[in-house]
């Protein structure tokens, strides 16, 4: 056993590893599905694709529940597991007119190799082109909604692509930069406090969304921080929101944790009319925030 003096030692020198290895640390992915959309009496279809280095990469493609589909959504989800358990995020939209594209980065669910921060962004890029080369898809009415990690990868990879621009991009919960939430993390800790700084400069901040959100525009942006966010505190988000060109909003979920906004009924009824606003060139239609009290538990899909 370790002694009590040796035991912070090799704490440190793990973390040291971790973070010089840096990328797989900062991944939490699952290869197990954990729940499947037909236990909810929802229709799927498994998508497979490729990314631009060859990865064979997997999603699920929820069509709409309505006689007529308004729009798609692609949706980029927030680290830890896989698209079987974030699905939860996004399978009310179907019943309200809209098709949901929602897949796994690489080295999440069925998808082939490993996470890295390169990787991750190839695989939003090839996403983004696989929807719009879909027969049933409209390239002009694709809206993008990306939570947490998600909200990140999305907002650089959407800046970067040079394809069909969205109608419009929802980013929940973001951070600013790949670097910057490292520090935080490791600030959090007393035995990495001290090392913060050094050790955060070991993490690339190539693709930090910070760098990048200007070039989103004229696309409209909708920014969503939760109020009681100790994750991804909201002024990651409040920074990006100063950032962005226009048209952007910022809404901030009052009383809400972190992934939270989006089971509550008043941010999704905004959510749809914003969304709606959008496929009609509205580019104001996140102008007007939610209102209510905050509702914890989350609804029905």
């Amino acid at each position: 056993m370790l002694s009590r003096r040796l035991a912070p030692c090799v704490l440190l020198l793990v973390t040291l590893g971790l973070v010089a290895g840096c990328q797989r640390a900062f991944f939490f992915p699952s290869e197990t599905h954990y729940w499947d959309p037909a236990e909810a009496g929802l229709q799927y279809e498994d998508v497979t694709f490729t990314a631009a280095d060859g990865t064979e990469l997997h999603g699920w493609f929820l069509p709409a529940r309505t006689d007529e589909v308004e729009g798609t959504v692609i949706h980029f989800h927030g680290n830890a597991q896989n698209v079987s358990t974030h699905v939860a995020a996004v399978w009310w939209l179907p019943r309200h007119g809209f098709q949901v594209f929602t897949f796994d980065y690489r080295g999440y669910g069925h998808s082939e190799g490993s996470p890295s921060f390169s990787g991750v962004h190839q695989d939003a890029e090839a996403a983004l082109s696989t929807l719009i080369q879909r027969d049933d898809v409209d390239p002009e009415r694709v809206l993008v909604l990306g939570q947490s990690l998600g909200a990140s990868i999305a907002i650089t990879a959407v800046a970067r692509w040079d394809g069909e621009p969205p109608a419009g991009v929802v980013a929940e919960s973001p951070f600013d930069s790949y670097r910057g939430i490292t520090r935080e993390k490791l600030g959090n800790f007393w035995l990495t406090w001290p090392l913060q700084h050094p050790l955060s400069w070991l993490v690339s901040d190539a693709y930090a969304p910070v760098d990048h959100i200007a070039e989103l525009s004229p696309t409209p942006l909708l920014l969503v921080v939760a109020g009681d966010d100790r994750t991804i505190p909201p002024i990651h988000g409040e920074r990006l929101y100063q950032a962005a060109g226009s048209p952007r909003h910022l809404w901030t979920i009052e009383g809400a944790t972190h992934n939270a906004p989006l089971a509550d009924d008043r941010v999704r009824h905004r959510l749809l009319q914003t969304f709606r606003g959008w496929l009609q060139g509205k580019a104001e239609a996140a102008s007007e925030e939610p209102q209510g009290p905050w509702r914890r538990d989350p609804p029905r899909p």
